[in-house]
């Protein structure tokens, strides 16, 4: 969850002017959260929730989102989902944005095993999402970071990720021609990639800065698994945290007591 929080303050500026390297200041008095960070929490806010029941997940999604949509309706959603935020009775719009795989990592500490994370996954996506390459970006996020959160190998999770997509990128190549867009399909495997190839939580999150592309989205998802795979250094940590206002950092710290004493 924090990585994700990490990938969108720090790629917040570089969304729509993107940086192709990964030499550059972390963190800027610029740097704000987006909507990826607002909306991640509302997904953890649902799964909180539900304490331990996830029967009604589905309805405390689409409570949770509308909230948050409500409380900070100047961010930088898509025209469809601000759509679904102002309706009275929302409904799925067939999206496969990569929203769907940007806010949802805290699934991943709530799941017993991958099948769980599969069915939670889809319960928190598809009340927005529900087209199938919508739906199969968060299902391959989610399983990404609950397996490095099991301890497994970079090989291992490629090999679990291969059902989903193909993963043979060339890092050079993406850095001069991977272009912006907003596409599940074209998001989460090259973020996906830009784990695998890191060296440390830092350098996930240049390396994904570096290829350009819908940095701060692609940062969320790059930096949750690098997360659940490093240790992020504190100093990184306080220094994202210190982005957030009193309510977003209060829901991440009942968040992190939550995941604490599972």
């Amino acid at each position: 969850m924090l990585g994700a929080i990490v990938g969108d303050v720090v790629g917040s500026i570089y969304e729509f002017n993107n940086y192709r390297s990964k030499d550059f200041p972390l963190f800027s008095p610029n740097c704000f959260f987006t909507d990826d960070t607002v909306m991640s929490l509302a997904v953890a806010k649902a799964l909180m929730e539900c304490k331990g029941n996830y029967n009604k997940l589905s309805k405390l999604t689409i409570k949770c989102l509308k909230e948050f949509g409500e409380i900070y309706p100047n961010l930088s959603y898509g025209n469809s989902f601000i759509g679904w935020l102002n309706s009275r009775n929302p409904q799925p719009y067939n999206s496969c944005g990569n929203g769907s795989a940007m806010r949802v990592s805290a699934v991943s500490y709530f799941a017993k095993d991958v099948e769980e994370v599969k069915k939670l996954s889809k319960l928190v996506t598809e009340v927005t999402h529900n087209h199938i390459e919508g739906i199969k970006g968060a299902e391959a996020t989610a399983v990404a970071v609950f397996l490095a959160r099991q301890g497994k190998s970079k090989s291992e999770i490629k090999n679990a990720i291969s059902c989903y997509y193909d993963l043979e990128f060339n890092y050079e190549d993406l850095k001069e021609n991977y272009v912006f867009n907003e596409l599940a399909q074209t998001t989460v495997p090259q973020a996906i990639y830009c784990f695998l190839i890191s060296e440390s939580f830092e350098d996930a999150i240049r390396t994904a800065i570096s290829i350009g592309g819908d940095s701060d989205t692609l940062c969320a998802i790059t930096g949750a698994i690098a997360e659940a795979y490093y240790t992020i250094d504190e100093k990184i940590k306080l220094r994202t945290l210190s982005y957030l206002d009193e309510r977003l950092l209060k829901l991440y710290n009942d968040f992190e007591k939550v995941v604490n004493n599972k």
